[in-house]
């Protein structure tokens, strides 16, 4: 992989914004105009089919750089385009919507300079959080399921504003997948590797415009896509309580039917009991074969 100059490149991924697009260019242009580091701003249009192409060649902007999809590929891929057409050694993403505060970006990056970390996020936990209510109970459960896998606390498992090597991002870009799931398999992915993941605290405004997230499909695909990066990177974590309970389940019937039903029920014990250590055995086979083709850093 060639070498990347040291800076920083922006990537707006945009579908369909054309009430905010121009404002949010204008004020990220602003914002970096004023800062002390190499930097590009690149915006990656997603086939937008409201006008957002006509505002995006209006725009009179020195610094931004407008990307196109043919087709109406996604928010994941719309950032992986961005990453691989990026000059700069470090990415940072955001949104257009004007849901994140953009003027922290600078202070993000330096910041992850200065603690030497793989990837900062934007963790919306500060004292100006507008989520949508009928987002808050998909967001509770899965937070709590990628605290399991990875095994520790993660603040915030899918913001969109964050700031991360852009050279070791690009290690897993077989496993981002093209929707909204980009920041939720990025963040996984880096902590079950063991890479410095930080958190800052940043408010959430309320969007300009109607939301692109679709919340029973999107919470559908999200819990589908942790427990897929489990298998990926912990298995462990996912077959071994489901083995264990399995034998659990196993005895409990055996002593059931021995002492309550008066006759010990060996068939359907054993074969429960014998499912658990199956699944246990497949658990610690996909454990060895993750650890044999692990990505080579």
């Amino acid at each position: 992989m060639t070498e990347n100059a040291r800076g920083l490149s922006l990537i707006i991924p945009v579908y369909n914004e054309q009430g905010c697009i121009a404002e949010t260019l204008r004020e990220v242009e602003r914002i970096f105009c004023q800062v002390d580091f190499d930097w590009e701003i690149i915006v990656v249009d997603d086939c937008s089919c409201d006008g957002t192409a006509d505002v995006l060649r209006g725009c009179a902007l020195d610094r931004t750089r407008v990307l196109s999809h043919e087709v109406n590929r996604g928010y994941g891929a719309a950032i992986l385009t961005g990453m691989r057409r990026a000059k700069y050694s470090h990415i940072a993403i955001t949104d257009a919507d004007g849901t994140y505060p953009h003027k922290l970006i600078p202070m993000m990056y330096k910041r992850l300079l200065e603690e030497d970390l793989d990837m900062l996020v934007g963790s919306r936990t500060g004292s100006n959080v507008k989520y949508p209510l009928s987002r808050k109970p998909a967001k509770w459960i899965l937070g709590k399921l990628a605290n399991y896998v990875a095994r520790r606390k993660i603040p915030d498992i899918n913001s969109g504003q964050r700031v991360f090597d852009k050279e070791l991002a690009l290690k897993f870009d077989q496993l981002y997948p093209p929707g909204f799931s980009f920041t939720t398999t990025i963040t996984l992915a880096l902590i079950c590797n063991g890479f410095r993941v930080g958190y800052m605290p940043i408010d959430y405004f309320a969007r300009i415009g109607s939301s692109k997230i679709r919340p029973i499909h999107d919470t559908l695909n999200f819990l589908q896509l942790i427990l897929r990066i489990s298998l990926y990177f912990n298995p462990l974590q996912l077959f071994l309580p489901a083995a264990l309970s399995l034998v659990g389940l196993g005895i409990g019937w055996g002593f059931f039917s021995w002492f309550v039903l008066g006759k010990l029920a060996e068939a359907s014990t054993l074969v429960i009991v014998l499912s658990g250590v199956q699944l246990f055995s497949v658990g610690l086979l996909a454990e060895l074969i993750n650890h044999r083709t692990r990505y080579n850093y």
